[in-house]
This record gives C-alpha cells, sequence and structure tokens, in this order.
C-alpha cells in the first residue's frame, strides 16, 4: 500500500524543481515526514545532488527528552528496508524504500509475522555528502500481516442463485391472451427463448408472479387479535424459501465477475451489431449505424439521433423555435437487421393534419433581434408534426416497422413554436390482440372491457367504453375519444354547433344527439373481470340503461328552443372485491348502468320581447358531457340467514319472544361473553352433570327396576 502523504507537498516540490538557485549549496527532502501502513514509500530529493550518497536506520525516540538522535552517515546495523534512488533531472533524485521481509501471519511458516501488528518501527534516511549529512527524511511505518484464506483458493467466480421460478399460482401480469407479455416472467405463453430477453428484468411483488402468502398454520400469520383457539400450539415454524408457490428448491447458476472499475478513459467503440436482440439492446440498421428517432434527454434538451433500444417504449416531445421553413421530411423507408439474420423495411404511411393547434403555438409578435429575420406570412408546406412508430416483434428479433407521418401546412410568424411528438411502441405476437385489464380482478387505470354478442357464431366481440377527448376548437366533430378507466371517476365534454333551422325540429335532434352519445358506448355487454372469456356469456354482464320521464314543456310561441336534449351521456359501475391474491384485493364489476340526463337547449337571439330569430343560419354551440363513476359495494360481513329463518317467521328470533334455536346459545359461536373455548368446556362439563343426575337419579332407578319385573 502506497502512502500519499507527501502529495500534499507537490506544489512546494514544483517550486522546488524550479528554484535551482537557492538549492545550489543544500538539498532537501520533500516531503521530510512520511506515515506509511504499506510495504514501500517514495520521497523526493531537491536541491544539488550530485555526489550524495544515501543511508538508512532505524531509530527510537530518546527516553528522556523524546527526540530523535541526530542524523549520521555513519554505516549502521542492517535494516529490513531496502532503499534505491533514481536521478530526475540536474537537481532532483527519486528516493524508494520497500520493506524486505515477509507480511504473512504466521502458521507454519519461519520467516513470518507472530504479531498481527507486523512492523512498527520508525526509520531515518540520510543524504550525505562525504561525512556530513545534508538532509534526512523520516518514514514512520505501521504495517500488519496479511491473513491467508481459510480455505483453498478456487477460481474466481461468483455463484449467485437464480431467481428465475415456475410459479404455481396465479400470474397477475398475464395480460395479454395467447401472448408473450415484456417482462412478465411467469407468463406461460413465453418461451424459453423469450425468458431470455427479460432476465434480471422481471416484474416484482404479486404483480409479476411472486405470490407468496404465509399459509394459515405458520406461525408468524397469526397474531393476537385473530388467532384461533388453537394456537400456538399447533402452529408451524417454516422459512419463507419453502413456499407451496415458488416451489422448495432453487438452481443456482454461475457467472464470471465483471472488471473491476478503471479510472482511465475508455476509448469510444464501433458499434457492433449483436446477433439477435435482448431488452435495453440499441437496433441496429445494415449499415451498421444505430436505428435512431429524436428523443428527449435527461436534460431537456432534444437529441436527434437517439439510439432505439429493443423492447423499450417512449413518448417523447420536441419543441423548437422556426425561424425558417424546416428541412423537407427525411426518407424513412430504411432498412434495419432484424436480429433473426434477415432485414426489414420501415413501412411509411403519411397523414395530412389540417388542425394544428396542439403542435403550434404562435406568441404575440415581437420586433425580429438582431441579425435574425423571419419571413413573416410564408407557407411552410408538409412539415413533420408527429412520427408514431409501430415495431413488432417475436421471440427475439422484429417481424415489422411501420410509422405514421403526420405532417401539416404551418404559416411563419415571428417566434412559432414547433412542438413535434415521436413515439414508439413495441407489439408483440397478433397486432390485432389487445391487453386485458387484470388477472382475475381489474386493476386500477386499466381498461373497462365491454363486448357483443355475435348471434351467428356466439362469440363476444370486444367493444369500447369511451369518454370524450376535446381538442384544438372544442367540437365534438374533431374530438377524440379516451377509454373508461377501471376505478378513475371521469367527466368530459365537447361543443355541438346547432342551427335555428335544426332547433325548429326537436324531434329529430333529439335522436342525433342520443345517437352521438350513445356511440360512446357501443357495448352491450361488460366483462365483470378483468381477464374475459369471449366464448362463455358467464363472465359477462348485461348493461342497463335508465329510461327517464322525460316532461316535454312547449317552447313557448318562441323559435329556437328545445327541451328534453339528452345531452349528458352517464355511466354509473358498481363494483365490488372478490378475495385476494397476494393480499391484494381483486376488483369485479357487478353492474353498468347507462342514463341520460336532459337539458333545454334555447338559441341566444338578443332580443328582450317578440320572436328576432328569423335568420335560420344562426349557428350557436351546445356542450354535450359524458361522465363515469365508480362506485364500491360493501361485502357484508354478517353470517347468511338459515333456510328456516327465512321461511319460517315463527323460529325467528327477531320476530318473536320464543327462540328456540338459542336454547344452546352459550354453546354456539354467536355467544361472546367469554372465550369460545371457555363456554364449550363449561357446556360439556353440565352435560356431563346432567347425564350423570339422569342415571344415578330417582327416575332413572325407578325405571331400571320396571324393567327388572318386566324381564322376570
Amino acid at each position: 500500500m502506497l502512502s500519499v502523504t507527501w502529495l500534499n507537498a507537490l506544489p512546494v516540490l514544483v517550486l522546488a524543481l524550479f528554484s535551482t538557485e537557492e538549492a545550489a549549496c543544500s538539498a532537501v527532502f520533500q516531503p521530510s515526514f512520511l506515515v506509511t501502513s504499506g510495504p514501500r514509500a517514495s520521497a523526493f530529493l531537491v536541491g544539488n545532488v550530485s555526489d550524495i550518497y544515501l543511508t538508512i536506520s532505524s531509530v527510537t525516540p530518546s527516553n528522556t527528552t523524546g527526540r530523535l538522535p541526530p542524523p549520521s552517515c555513519r554505516p549502521s546495523a542492517p535494516s529490513q528496508w531496502n532503499v534505491s534512488q533514481e536521478l530526475m533531472g540536474k537537481s532532483a533524485l527519486l528516493v524508494r524504500l520497500s520493506l524486505n521481509r515477509s507480511l504473512q501471519l504466521c502458521v507454519n511458516e519461519t520467516e513470518c509475522c507472530a504479531r498481527p501488528l507486523c512492523v512498527a518501527e520508525t526509520v531515518r534516511v540520510s543524504a550525505c555528502r562525504g561525512e556530513d549529512p545534508l538532509a534526512s527524511l523520516i518514514v514512520q511505518a505501521q504495517i500488519y500481516a496479511l491473513l491467508p484464506p481459510a480455505g483453498p483458493v478456487s477460481e474466481n467466480k461468483t455463484v449467485i442463485p437464480n431467481q428465475v421460478f415456475q410459479p404455481l399460482g396465479r400470474c397477475p401480469c398475464d395480460l395479454t391472451p395467447g401472448e408473450c407479455d415484456v417482462r412478465c416472467c411467469c407468463d406461460q405463453d413465453c418461451t424459453p427463448e423469450l425468458l431470455w430477453l427479460f432476465t434480471g428484468h422481471c416484474l416484482p411483488g404479486p404483480f409479476g408472479g411472486s405470490v407468496t402468502p404465509a399459509p394459515e398454520y405458520d406461525c408468524s400469520s397469526q397474531s393476537a387479535e385473530n388467532a384461533p383457539d388453537w394456537f400456538p400450539f399447533l402452529c408451524v415454524n417454516s422459512p419463507t424459501e419453502n413456499s407451496p408457490f415458488l416451489g422448495l428448491f432453487y438452481h443456482g447458476q454461475t457467472i464470471t465477475p465483471k472488471a473491476a472499475p478503471s479510472f482511465q478513459a475508455q476509448q469510444a467503440a464501433a458499434p457492433v451489431p449483436p446477433t439477435n436482440y435482448r431488452q435495453g439492446d440499441p437496433i441496429f440498421t445494415t449499415d451498421n449505424q444505430y436505428f435512431t428517432i429524436p428523443q428527449v434527454s435527461m436534460v431537456g434538451q432534444c437529441v436527434e439521433n437517439a439510439p432505439v433500444a429493443f423492447l423499450q417504449d417512449f413518448e417523447s416531445v420536441c419543441t423548437r423555435t422556426l425561424q425558417d421553413c424546416p428541412a423537407a421530411p427525411a426518407d424513412l423507408a430504411v432498412s434495419v437487421r432484424d436480429g433473426l439474420g434477415g432485414v426489414v423495411t420501415v413501412s411509411v404511411v403519411d397523414e395530412a393534419t389540417s388542425d394544428i393547434t396542439s403542435f403550434v403555438s404562435s406568441p404575440a409578435k415581437v420586433p425580429s433581434v438582431g441579425s435574425v429575420q423571419v419571413s413573416e406570412g410564408r407557407l411552410c408546406v408538409n412539415v413533420v408534426l408527429a412520427l408514431s412508430y409501430a415495431i413488432y416483434w417475436k421471440e427475439n428479433g422484429l417481424t415489422g416497422i411501420s410509422v405514421t407521418r403526420h405532417t401539416g401546412n404551418i404559416t411563419l410568424n415571428p417566434a412559432v413554436t414547433l412542438s413535434t411528438r415521436y413515439s414508439a411502441v413495441f407489439v408483440n405476437g397478433n397486432v390485432t390482440s389487445q391487453p386485458n385489464s387484470g388477472n382475475p380482478g381489474y386493476l386500477e387505470g386499466r381498461p373497462v372491457i365491454g363486448g357483443i354478442l355475435d348471434s351467428t357464431t356466439g362469440v363476444i366481440e370486444r367493444a369500447s367504453f369511451s369518454l370524450w377527448q376535446a381538442v384544438g376548437d372544442g367540437l365534438c366533430s374533431s374530438a377524440g375519444l379516451r377509454p373508461v378507466l377501471y376505478g378513475l371517476n371521469s367527466t368530459s365534454g365537447c361543443l355541438i354547433p346547432v342551427r335555428l333551422l335544426n332547433l325548429t325540429q326537436c324531434s329529430q335532434l333529439r335522436e342525433t344527439v342520443r345517437s352521438v352519445l350513445s356511440g360512446l358506448v357501443p357495448a352491450t355487454l361488460v366483462s365483470w373481470s378483468g381477464k374475459p372469456d369471449f366464448f362463455s356469456l358467464s363472465n359477462w354482464t348485461q348493461i342497463t340503461t335508465v329510461v327517464q320521464n322525460s316532461s316535454l314543456q312547449p317552447a313557448g310561441g318562441f323559435a329556437g328552443v328545445c327541451s328534453g336534449i339528452p345531452a349528458h351521456l352517464h355511466i354509473h359501475i358498481r363494483s365490488f372485491s372478490f378475495g385476494t391474491v397476494g393480499g391484494v384485493p381483486q376488483k369485479m364489476i357487478q353492474a353498468v348502468e347507462l342514463s341520460f340526463k336532459e337539458s333545454t337547449w334555447t338559441l341566444e337571439c338578443g332580443a328582450t320581447n317578440g320572436n328576432p330569430c328569423v335568420t335560420s343560419d344562426l349557428t350557436q354551440s351546445f356542450p354535450v358531457m359524458s361522465s363515469v363513476t365508480f362506485t364500491d359495494i360493501p361485502i357484508s360481513t354478517q353470517p347468511p340467514k338459515p333456510r328456516f329463518r327465512i321461511n319460517f317467521t315463527d323460529f325467528d328470533c327477531e320476530r318473536n319472544d320464543v327462540c328456540w334455536p338459542e336454547l344452546a346459545f352459550p354453546l354456539t359461536p354467536y355467544y361472546t361473553g367469554e372465550p369460545y373455548s371457555q363456554a364449550l368446556a363449561k357446556g360439556l362439563i353440565l352435560v356431563f352433570f346432567f347425564i350423570m343426575a339422569s342415571v344415578l337419579g330417582r327416575p332413572w332407578r325407578q325405571i331400571r327396576q320396571a324393567w327388572s319385573n318386566t324381564s322376570l
């Protein structure tokens, strides 16, 4: 172990190396005092180093004064230290000290350290010219012995237990039927080749299949509040590794440890395409370059050539201030290595976007700064607004890549800001397969699954529950749809432009609005679990629609007024808890109810009396709403009523003064006056005394006497 105490004296050393005039006739050690805990040390001798030789000796402080003896150039007793020198220029020497003995702790050797503190010594190195000492270096050494290994030295390998298991219970992260879910290591649809992709990236906890509830008989699963009467006399102490859900044994694997980190700067090597892809590996093109998509870095900057990692979805928005029209769209139809020895070509689909309000923001006009001049009013054609990649994979390779390029026309204004959206989604297997919303219960934040029964095939086709998602101008014609997510109450809406001519035909207007809102929920069935069976009606519940009594009032002689417009669609979903998996309650849907709330639409004409609404082209936008509410139904903890209490009220203890079922009330579990075990013991003792009294009492003796007389 090298001492680094002399590093603090480097600035002094540098000055001394160049200050040769002051050191022309003298020499000095830099540093002059060292503390070392290793077998080697070094220092510099600076100054006039010509005709200088070095001596080394072991010194001890005086018992009276505590000082070291004066330096001397006379030869001393042999030392266990070796000293060497190396000329460093004309006015400096590098002096090295090394320990010349073994540091092994004594076991069977002869030359070894008898104590753990092997070397505790103060050494002086003197620089002499002739018989005169010019400078001295004091080295205080405290070196501990080396401990030998306890056993034979084996290969430099570390055994780490393999955490991949074969679960016997449920697998909540198995959401896609018939397909392998990414990072779901308990998915039975994943082959060993697919599981190899996710090594070290398995989903943890109960959602990933690590369901290890302690059994009832385990001593650690009971507490003083809910312990049964046989606890703790019959409980079992068992380690958590012996779990019937994960199996009893683990098969370890041997890996080679990675090399220790180095302080040297690594040279950037050229990218090497892998033979096949694993999660997190960069995707390569046929010219051995990274397949890149613009992404936002951790510091918020947009990286134009960011590599795409295998099986890692992302969404990013790059914001730029346009001073000129962007460059023409690049050729996106590149050839990419599929990881299976073949090549896939990116399929490009162009879509023109007329509404660019969600991509472009134009602040108030500001004067040009400096030499930057913006061509105000210039039209930029086919500007890329969004790139949406869909990357299809199977096993450890790619099967196809498609990108939808959204373009639009932008009129340049001073400091116009363009927000370009980029996204990549990895899709496994069948592109039409949709993931489930839980296994078996619904997971919060997952879409509610609806369905429509096909009368010809008897198969239930998947349908959606949707809400409005207004964008841009807020009109329903341009609004998007977003799915109803389980457990999340939500309200959204949009605007419908209505002309005066439409308000003169109220019946047709009501049907039009109702059909628009009904299109949000085309499903007639709802799955009560998050993992439905599309071939069995037993897993589905009928959706009910509440019909309200609409009171259609006349418009009062004024045009432009319609009442009873079903302008609000409300979805009421009732759910309940059905057992637990790993301590997590499983949520199920019991019923779904649709209802329409009516309102009156009145066209504002700006008149105070009379009816000036005579222009048929007069238009006004009216809001329509869609909302969803989730209600949890509590589970009744009361025991179910027996059949005789339901059918025969004469034996109902709540309706009669005489309660025959409570004749043996102290022996029933409903008696809570004392512990059940004590009540049972006392009851059995009473029964025993009753039997003994009957056997030994007078009535029983008379019966035995009568029986004996009859037999004779």
